[in-house]
């Protein structure tokens, strides 16, 4: 009987370590990749702009790869639809942005470029916080009724294709690359924008 104790005591410790890592697994499902936080449409001086903010949490994988020069390119995508009940939806704008992350092991900072823009921070976290901030491109006025109905759309996704070609192959057997928070899209009214610029404008 005193023999058998130390193996009841080991089996039950396993059943506990298996029971906690499994109430683990998905908060770690959840927490990794790229969702929407939030999402909205702005006017401006040169008409509208769409703008979004993502969470951004990359795995442990991802980050490894990183930290050994593997440079990351995100695709940010904007989208600006009319329905029409007569006929097929029009288009009325589409917006893409390439942002590279990438890590300089020489100054141990991590870059952030848009086209010939560029930015440095000596932390991750902070990176993130610049590339998870997306804009479209502004939308003429012109393209715009006030009085109509639209529907917006937003994406950020990792650009895959951009990977090195070894790490490319892991994109089909695993989940570790893939980061995409796919679309996420928004009714719009501009007259409603409009008005409530006017009332934040007239407040101040």
């Amino acid at each position: 009987m005193g023999s058998s104790m130390p193996y009841y005591k080991r089996a039950f410790r396993k059943l506990l370590l298996i029971i906690f890592l499994c109430g683990l697994m998905p908060l770690y499902a959840y927490a990794d990749g790229i969702s929407v936080n939030k999402a909205e449409t702005r006017l401006t001086d040169e008409g509208y702009q769409l703008k979004a903010d993502f969470d951004i949490n990359l795995n442990y994988v991802v980050q490894q790869a990183l930290s050994h020069g593997v440079t990351l390119y995100f695709i940010g995508e904007f989208t600006l639809i009319r329905s029409r009940w007569y006929w097929l939806d029009e288009q009325i704008a589409v917006s893409e942005q390439v942002t590279k992350l990438y890590y300089n092991v020489l100054t141990r900072q991590y870059r952030i470029s848009r086209g010939p823009l560029f930015q440095s921070f000596p932390t991750l976290e902070e990176a993130l916080g610049v590339l998870q901030r997306q804009n479209s491109t502004p939308i003429s006025r012109e393209l715009v009724e006030k009085s109509g109905k639209y529907l917006a759309g937003t994406r950020l996704r990792l650009d895959v294709d951009q990977l090195p070609k070894l790490l490319q192959v892991n994109v089909w057997t695993g989940k570790d690359w893939d980061l995409d928070s796919k679309w996420y899209r928004w009714e719009i009214r501009p007259q409603d924008i409009a008005n409530q610029q006017s009332q934040s404008e007239a407040s101040r």
